[in-house]
């Protein structure tokens, strides 16, 4: 990738990129921020948004060949920021046979019968593979802590849920994504950051049109009644877990088409340094195609 190329994409991954929680605070991003791209600039985002697609199905098809590294992308977002429509977007070039999506709901009883990370790590992608969570382990730093009822029924004994559970839960998703780094899975973090506005906006929508009316849930306005206590939750989880390893991408939700080119230009980004190649080839790998190419010539 040319230098260039780099500047550009820089441009829009830099400024939501948190490598660092230390004094990290959520209200210093702008749900409405565009990097100064106006809404006439949109057709230049759609086609950059098309080249970095384009661009990642190439990458995709090496990582796949070399074998080496996975890829695992995390998706958090209170509820209408978009995290399924910038998935299909940033993914819709990708072979569905080097990528997996899963969305995780309530855990299932065998689920809470083991420990938190449990189902999470059954899911990381192998090597050669992008996998994406659709909501992530950080659910038990955000919607378990906004309703704490939730840990009674993960079946801890009471002499392990303490005032330290938080910070002891930070300390463990820390570690596991570092575990995960240095055995070659790069992970990537996305809050996708919508605000309370164009929350509402987007749920009335849902509401006023018949066929959004499958999309909307009493429970989006139930959990919307817990607003501030969720973007506590996002802010802690965020300081306490972006690390260089595992960098956490603060994306700008009210505005769809800028979400999908910050979080296009992220994954572009990372996979561009990894420095990704096809296997070459070597001698007797050579002698077993020229046999096979005499083999087919002769026939």
């Amino acid at each position: 990738m040319k230098k260039s190329q780099r500047e550009r994409i820089d441009r829009f991954t830099s400024p939501y990129r948190v490598t660092s929680g230390k004094g990290f605070r959520l209200k210093d991003v702008d749900p409405g921020d565009t990097a100064h791209l106006k809404s006439e600039d949109k057709a230049e985002a759609k086609e950059m948004l098309a080249r970095g697609v384009e661009w990642l199905a190439e990458e995709q098809d090496k990582l796949y060949a070399q074998d080496h590294w996975a890829v695992l992308l995390v998706f958090q977002a209170m509820d209408a920021a978009g995290k399924d429509g910038t998935i299909k977007h940033v993914t819709s070039g990708i072979n569905p046979q080097g990528c997996t999506v899963t969305s995780f709901k309530q855990p299932s009883s065998e689920e809470l019968d083991h420990d938190y990370l449990w189902r999470y790590m059954r899911n990381v992608p192998a090597r050669g593979q992008i996998g994406i969570f659709n909501r992530s382990y950080y659910e038990e730093l955000l919607v378990v802590k906004v309703h704490q009822e939730l840990l009674a029924g993960q079946k801890m004994h009471p002499s392990l849920v303490t005032k330290k559970i938080w910070d002891e839960r930070y300390e463990d998703i820390s570690n596991y994504e570092k575990y995960l780094s240095r055995n070659g899975v790069v992970v990537l973090k996305f809050f996708l950051h919508v605000s309370k506005a164009e929350q509402k906006r987007r749920f009335m929508e849902r509401l006023d049109n018949p066929e959004k009316n499958w999309k909307f849930s009493s429970s989006d306005v139930a959990e919307r009644g817990h607003w501030k206590d969720y973007q506590e939750a996002y802010e802690e989880a965020i300081r306490n877990t972006a690390s260089k390893e595992a960098p956490w991408y603060v994306v700008p939700a009210d505005n769809k088409w800028f979400t999908r080119v910050v979080v296009a230009a992220a994954v572009v980004d990372a996979m561009a340094g990894l420095k990704l190649h096809y296997p070459v080839v070597g001698p007797g790998k050579r002698k077993e195609l020229a046999a096979a190419r005499r083999s087919l010539n002769a026939e």
